[in-house]
C-alpha cells in the first residue's frame, strides 16, 4: 500500500512557528525526492519546498528566510519548519513522494491544515 502521511498542522499566531511531518510507506517510501505544497485560499497549489534523498534541498522564493525542509533519515521522515508565519501562509499543506526513476510527484498525501491567526 502507497501512503504518503503528513501531520503537524494547527492554529498558530501571526509570527509563530509550526513543524510539520510527512512520512512515506510502501512503494512512496523508495523516493527520489519529497516536496511540500500549499493551497492557500483563493489560490491554486503552488511548490513550496523539496529536498532529494541526497539531501539537496530547494525553497520556494516567496517563503525562503522562514521555512526550511529537512530530512531525518532514520526516522524516514521529511520536515518543513515553518517560522514566522504569515497570515497569507494560511492553507493546506501537501507532501509528496517523488518515486525513484519517475519524473514526477506521484504520491500526494491528505494534507494537513495550517491557519495563521492575527
Amino acid at each position: 500500500q502507497v501512503q504518503v502521511t503528513e501531520s503537524g498542522g494547527g492554529l498558530v499566531q501571526a509570527g509563530g512557528s509550526l513543524r510539520l511531518s510527512c512520512v512515506p510507506s510502501g512503494r512512496a517510501s523508495n523516493w527520489l525526492a519529497i516536496a511540500w505544497f500549499r493551497q492557500t485560499p483563493g489560490k491554486e497549489r503552488e511548490y513550496v519546498a523539496q529536498i532529494s534523498r541526497y539531501g539537496n534541498s530547494a525553497i520556494e522564493d516567496s517563503v525562503k528566510g522562514r521555512f526550511s525542509i529537512s530530512k531525518d533519515n532514520a526516522k524516514n521522515t521529511v520536515y518543513l519548519q515553518m517560522d514566522g508565519l504569515k497570515l497569507e501562509d494560511t492553507g493546506v499543506y501537501y507532501c509528496a513522494s517523488r518515486p525513484l526513476g519517475e519524473d514526477d510527484y506521484q504520491y500526494w498525501g491528505q494534507g494537513t491544515q495550517v491557519t495563521v491567526s492575527s
